[in-house]
């Protein structure tokens, strides 16, 4: 009762505090009216009887303190006085609360943002899965030319093996993400496809939003069952949203599918940066397209169930409860030594020692955190440390704003601390403001965040879908709130220490007869400290902006060989239309001639083959030469005539494909530049003969000599072993179209698309790549660096200009008396402003050395990121020094001009 009682008066005080406080003011008044009159009855005169009765009480506000200390609600009441206190003061100085609030802003909203994308890469777990720290997806890993290789690509045949000869899961499932066509006709749109196992949707907890998913009966390999589960986005824009969808049929790839089932809202398997459009059973997508009715390149026919060639799959398990990481590690490492050992014994070879050293793991199931992280998420890692960086620099800003507002309140602090307010509860009002001016630049940093995460995500998450690009919300998004939260409050705390500090050294004696100005030479050197902190981190930032542009310019200038802006691929797909040589060869001549005859096409041509997207391969044969395969690897592209003018690529020597190299003329090649250095050094390759597959194929003949293309890397001294033969030659029925545009291929896409697509028979259609998207993806990070690197770079270098105008602004407010008496004794304007002009010189000075100390240092890390540059460019060190000095000139000039301009009997007068 004693506790409920105790309740009932905070509660009563904590509501009832104005009503309280009047009570005991009437009470405190009615006693030192009853002391004052009984001291008069002794002939005390009034006044010096209220007098005694006063000094007897003793002081009204210890005596107020103390009661509300006794209603135990003062844990409430003082941070309450406290924010209100807060607010006045900063709504008495608007212009010093929005530069604190958008300094903040900008720098937890870069890194709420990065935060956003990171998170989404690296760490966040897909959506609906189960256990999601015992679930992974199995990596293969094995030597490859004496380096050991990492792979997920997973053979159904292996998989099953796996399956069936480990006992440390309790479930596994195997999945492919194929890009498939959906629709018919013109609405033909390709489409990530969720091939899956029926077991797959055991992972997740989500059950389906309509209908039902595929049961393991309708997944039995080889041909399984043509049902499909749809995704919930594609169910509400091809369907409306409407029930009536469960039963119709959907047409994905060469095969139709009947809809049983959607997905619920949100669920997005595994793949995060691209959702599937539909879920359809793993034997039925496989049957389709390496069964009877699959493409004809492909020779399995029904067998691909035990064939281990076919590795277009990733293998998913969930450990069982009690199963370490490196049991399940060896445990897959054992299964997949004798599924190698079987597959051996049953083609009658032997396991090969490089067999022996096969291993498997069960490493993370985001494809981007490993186990060999993506070149995209070491730079989306690295973007985030240079947003932190960025959110330093905020801090280190606010510290110097909020110091120099304290030192202005010096003498305010001094009068507080002289009426008797303690140290601690002059720290909690100047904490409190700091906080609150957090929780103010954490919510605009949200919205920067909101603004900026959806440009950040669209960079670092390029090929994703519009779904993947705009799912993370930041207001509806907890983990993002929470990180933004933490953000703002140890922001709070950082930039709330420096005022913390200085109030804890207040000298009364002197703060009370001078008040801000004295002193303050004394206190400059933390805030010249920040300031050079600033600076440094500024310049780090920079020069890695331009070692990255210095490798985006170096990316653009490398040699590819033939114009990427103004080429586009075009593909065919089939989607079950079997046709015979002769009717294969027909539809690629008309093509053609459709090609040519769109307004813009300057050239077209046949190939097989697309630098950077796919290569083949034969057997070569040259006199004279033991293997040729040991001098390196040689790439194939079947063309037409005009090839090389549709590509770009110059004929060096002799002549290229053209129209006399038919079927049942001499085999014409021609090869690379390279290719012929290294085949015949020394010797003249026209006309040398090259036996194509087999040793004793009639003999090609080389007819000219191509320049050097790019097509596997862009870094390293490629070897370009590159030869090309006539189309009409070797293989006549298969490969798409090359075209050239007289502008950017990107603008003409949709016009060849539609062009073309009338030409193809029956459900097959056609798909347009530009050569610069292709290319695109190679320089992505370098782009991304570039980007990211410049873009904050120049963030921070603002707040650095900023924090240094503030700083040498107020220097010279809290200089005028100097500055003054500089003057009345003969100083020129030119020599105040030289002086106040080489103050902020000096700082930016200092931080140039210190950070080109720290880049230089720190070069080795970044080096590999770069494309052929160094680190410790010199021209980059350079410029970077010179625009650091450059911005600070300008923004120390305009306080200084105005020292320059004091009116020294003005100045005089200010003490």
């Amino acid at each position: 009762m004693r506790w409920w009682r105790g309740v009932r008066r905070g509660v009563r005080a904590l509501f009832r505090g104005s009503v309280l406080d009047r009570d005991l003011a009437e009470e405190m008044r009615l006693h030192i009216e009853l002391e004052t009159e009984e001291l008069m009855r002794t002939g005390l005169p009034r006044a010096e009887a209220r007098r005694r009765a006063l000094v007897a009480f003793g002081g009204e506000e210890q005596t107020r303190a103390a009661h509300r200390d006794v209603r135990g609600v003062r844990w409430i009441e003082q941070p309450l006085q406290d924010l209100r206190y807060a607010l006045r003061g900063l709504r008495r100085t608007p212009g010093f609360t929005l530069a604190v609030v958008l300094t903040l802003a900008l720098g937890i909203g870069a890194n709420t943002a990065m935060f956003s994308v990171v998170d989404r890469l690296l760490f966040r777990p897909p959506p609906m899965l189960k256990d999601a720290s015992r679930t992974h997806r199995v990596y293969r890993r094995h030597m490859y030319r004496g380096r050991e290789v990492t792979t997920r690509g997973m053979p159904f045949a292996r998989y099953v093996d796996l399956t069936g000869d480990t006992h440390s899961f309790v479930r596994t499932a195997e999945f492919s993400s194929p890009r498939l066509a959906v629709g018919v006709g013109d609405d033909t749109r390709r489409m990530t496809i969720g091939a899956v196992t029926a077991g797959f949707f055991d992972f997740f907890d989500a059950p389906p939003a309509l209908g039902r998913y595929f049961t393991a009966a309708e997944d039995v390999p080889p041909t399984g069952t043509n049902v499909a589960v749809l995704s919930y986005g594609f169910w509400q824009n091809r369907y409306g949203g409407r029930r009536e969808a469960l039963g119709k049929s959907v047409h994905i790839g060469p095969v139709t599918y009947t809809v049983i089932g959607v997905a619920p809202k949100g669920f997005e398997g595994v793949w995060q940066r691209t959702p599937p459009a539909a879920y359809v059973p793993f034997s039925a997508y496989a049957n389709g397209q390496f069964g009877p009715q699959g493409a004809a390149i492909f020779a399995f026919h029904g067998d691909w169930p035990t064939t281990y060639d076919l590795t277009f799959s990733d293998m998913l398990v969930q450990r069982k409860h009690g199963v370490s990481l490196a049991v399940a590690d060896a445990d897959l490492t054992q299964a997949v030594q004798r599924s190698y050992a079987a597959q051996r014994a049953a083609a009658g070879r032997k396991l090969s020692p490089e067999d022996a050293k096969r291993s498997a793991l069960a490493g993370p199931v985001l494809t981007d955190r490993g186990p060999t992280s993506s070149s995209t998420a070491t730079v989306a890692l690295w973007v985030s440390g240079v947003a932190l960086i960025v959110w330093l620099i905020a801090c280190a800003n606010v510290a110097n704003l909020l110091l120099a507002r304290a030192l202005r309140r010096r003498r305010e602090v001094a009068v507080r601390l002289a009426l008797g307010v303690s140290r601690g509860r002059l720290a909690a009002q100047l904490l409190t403001e700091s906080m609150l001016l957090a929780l103010a630049g954490g919510v605009a940093g949200l919205l920067v965040a909101q603004w900026g995460g959806a440009l950040l995500r669209a960079r670092l998450l390029a090929g994703s879908s519009d779904t993947a690009v705009q799912s993370v919300v930041v207001f509806q998004d907890p983990r993002t709130l929470l990180f933004a939260g933490s953000a703002a409050l140890v922001a709070g705390l950082l930039a709330g220490l420096t005022p913390l500090v200085q109030a804890r050294r207040t000298d009364l004696t002197t703060d009370l007869a001078t008040g801000a100005r004295e002193g303050t030479r004394k206190r400059s050197k933390l805030r010249l400290g920040l300031l050079v902190f600033q600076g440094t981190l500024s310049v780090v930032l920079l020069v890695g902006a331009g070692l990255f542009v210095r490798s985006l310019v170096n990316v653009r200038g490398v040699s590819l060989g033939y114009d990427p802006n103004v080429v586009s691929m075009v593909e065919l797909n089939m989607r079950g239309v079997q046709l015979d040589s002769a009717h294969a060869v027909a539809l690629r001549e008309q093509l053609l001639d459709a090609a040519r005859r769109i307004p813009g096409v300057d050239d077209a041509a046949r190939r097989i083959t697309t630098p950077f997207w796919s290569t083949w391969s034969a057997d070569l044969y040259v006199a004279g030469i033991d293997s040729v395969s040991r001098l390196g690897e040689f790439d194939l592209n079947a063309v037409s005539p005009d090839y090389f003018a549709t590509m770009g690529t110059r004929i060096l020597r002799g002549r290229g494909i053209n129209g006399q190299d038919v079927a049942g003329a001499p085999g014409a090649m021609v090869v690379s530049q390279a290719m012929a250095r290294t085949l015949w050094p020394g010797q003249d390759a026209i006309g040398q003969c090259v036996r194509f597959q087999s040793n004793d194929a009639p003999c090609s003949y080389v007819v000219g000599i191509a320049e050097n293309i790019r097509a596997q890397g862009l870094g390293g001294a490629e070897p370009a072993l590159f030869y090309y033969v006539s189309a009409a030659q070797v293989y006549p029925a298969m490969g798409g179209l090359a075209i050239r545009t007289r502008g950017d291929a990107i603008r003409y896409r949709e016009t060849i698309r539609r062009a073309l697509q009338p030409v193809m028979p029956g459900v097959s259609y056609v798909t347009v790549t530009p050569m610069s998207e292709i290319l695109g993806r190679q320089t992505q990070s370098w782009s991304l660096g570039t980007v990211m690197f410049v873009l904050f770079g120049l963030l921070a270098l603002v707040l650095a200009a900023i924090g240094l105008y503030g700083v040498i602004a107020y220097d010279v407010d809290q200089r005028t008396h100097e500055l003054g008496v500089r003057v009345a004794f003969g100083a020129r304007v030119r020599d105040v402003t030289r002086l106040v002009l080489g103050d902020g010189l000096r700082v930016a000075a200092v931080s140039v050395v210190l950070g080109l100390a720290i880049a230089l240092a720190a070069g080795h890390w970044i080096e590999p990121l770069l494309f052929h540059e160094s680190p410790r460019d010199p021209a980059v060190l350079v410029v970077v020094a010179t625009v650091l000095l450059a911005v600070a000139a300008m923004a120390s000039y305009v306080p200084a001009r105005r020292a320059g301009r004091v009116d020294p009997m003005v100045a005089l007068r200010t003490e």
